[in-house]
């Protein structure tokens, strides 16, 4: 469902205060927040989705990335899971499902997160991810809403996910950059979220489904400020743009265009294949990060070491006009 859509859903449910709610829906962040002592809170997040690659094993391994990184997203630490699994009772081989299943037990265990169980359902489409259930300081919550003017915006993987999983659909991603983005996906935001850690960081989403635009308007609005991004400095695979100049776009980068037109200005010379990564929804998504200017380099250095490819691409502004501006 698009955010556009779940918005006008969620302003008809009624919203019922709690003591003990730190991070609830009505920010959009990753994962919502609940208060177990003074010290401890309580972290709580799930997702689940079709297929994005043919491999059953990698699918569930990017599905189990995906919801961890919630998680991280927060500045957490993921304790334990639960399985969902949406799988046909006829046509397709149980061995596939149970495929699916160790790829994502796999990356639970890579991340050492144990799972507790799960549930299933019969459906004629296949659809897998994660509840999980994290740990977090009260007083070291990450989330959407605190981006500061003057910050710097660091984004920890390259986009193209979404564009380059529709072209494996259509036979036009090359098996490099296939192989390439299925890594990506796959990569935990663990070790991105340990370095963030040593840092005076601010604000912090993952980018998903919304794509890195999606999700600077929702850091942007919660924040009260402007984000301006530099369009040349973000990181994207070559080849989703060579693809994006053919046309072969996930359908969600017009809705999520649409949700953010009105509060988005993109300057004329970034080029359409371009803004089209820019809005490109991503699966298992790196880290945007709002924090210090002066620990943008000491930050970046130090993942740049550990094989994180991340890079410094904007800025955050005091609100004098739209919520993101793409120069």
């Amino acid at each position: 469902m698009s955010a556009g859509s779940l918005a006008q859903v969620l302003g008809k449910v009624p919203r019922f205060h709690h003591p003990d709610v730190l991070v609830g829906y009505e920010t959009a962040d990753d994962a919502g927040v609940f208060r177990l002592d003074r010290e401890r809170g309580l972290v709580q997040t799930v997702d689940f989705f079709t297929p994005v690659v043919d491999d059953p094993y990698q699918y569930g391994a990017i599905a189990a990335a995906n919801a961890l990184s919630d998680v991280y997203a927060m500045g957490g630490k993921p304790l334990t899971a639960l399985a969902i699994a949406c799988f046909p009772e006829k046509g397709v081989e149980l061995a596939i499902l149970a495929e699916i299943m160790k790829g994502g037990a796999e990356k639970l265990h890579e991340a050492g997160v144990p799972l507790l169980g799960g549930h299933t359902v019969a459906d004629p489409e296949i659809k897998f991810g994660y509840s999980i259930t994290g740990i977090v300081h009260t007083e070291r919550i990450l989330t959407n809403a605190g981006a500061k003017a003057g910050d710097a915006l660091v984004l920890t993987k390259p986009l193209g996910s979404g564009i380059l999983t529709s072209g494996i659909k259509f036979n036009k991603t090359s098996p490099e950059a296939a192989d390439r983005i299925i890594r990506i996906m796959a990569t935990l935001n663990r070790a991105a979220a340990d370095v963030m850690a040593r840092y005076h960081c601010h604000g912090v989403t993952d980018v998903t489904g919304n794509g890195l635009l999606g999700h600077a308007y929702e850091m942007a609005h919660a924040s009260g400020v402007t984000l301006r991004i530099e369009a040349l400095r973000v990181p994207f695979l070559e080849e989703a743009y060579r693809l994006a100049e053919q046309g072969i776009l996930p359908r969600t980068i017009r809705t999520t265009w649409q949700m953010i037109s009105g509060a988005t200005s993109i300057a004329p010379p970034v080029a359409e294949p371009l803004r089209s990564i820019l809005l490109d929804p991503q699966t298992s998504g790196g880290l945007l990060i709002a924090l210090d200017p002066e620990d943008s380099r000491p930050m970046l250095e130090a993942m740049l070491a550990q094989g994180i490819e991340a890079a410094e691409i904007g800025a955050v502004e005091e609100r004098v006009g739209p919520e993101i501006v793409v120069v």
